[in-house]
């Protein structure tokens, strides 16, 4: 794997992982009736996703281009990272909704 591919795929683990530790503060911040944090902490969840994203379809357009772009540990775990973010993000949300139901 050469340093072209590894700059592509440590922006995903990166912003997956962040991603994944915003949402969990968010649902902490609601849990404890602080909506404003929660709200804060989604949106930062929310660009992380987009971050990501943004390496992520670096990858597509190379393929697309008919460019190698191999399969390895390191593209499995980015982007394992980038979906559990996602789903984090996803959950958090409705997570949050439902704090907001039982505080008021």
């Amino acid at each position: 794997m050469d340093d072209a591919q590894m700059a592509v795929i440590m922006p995903l683990i990166m912003y997956g992982g962040e991603a994944k530790s915003s949402a969990v503060e968010a649902i902490r911040a609601a849990k404890a009736g602080d909506f404003e944090k929660a709200c804060e902490r989604i949106e930062a969840a929310s660009k992380s996703i987009i971050e990501a994203h943004h390496s992520q379809t670096e990858l597509l357009t190379k393929a697309a281009n008919g460019e190698d772009v191999p399969v390895s540990i390191y593209m499995v775990h980015a982007q394992d990272h980038l979906m559990t973010g996602i789903a984090f993000v996803d959950l958090a949300k409705e997570i949050i909704d439902l704090y907001k139901v039982i505080k008021t």
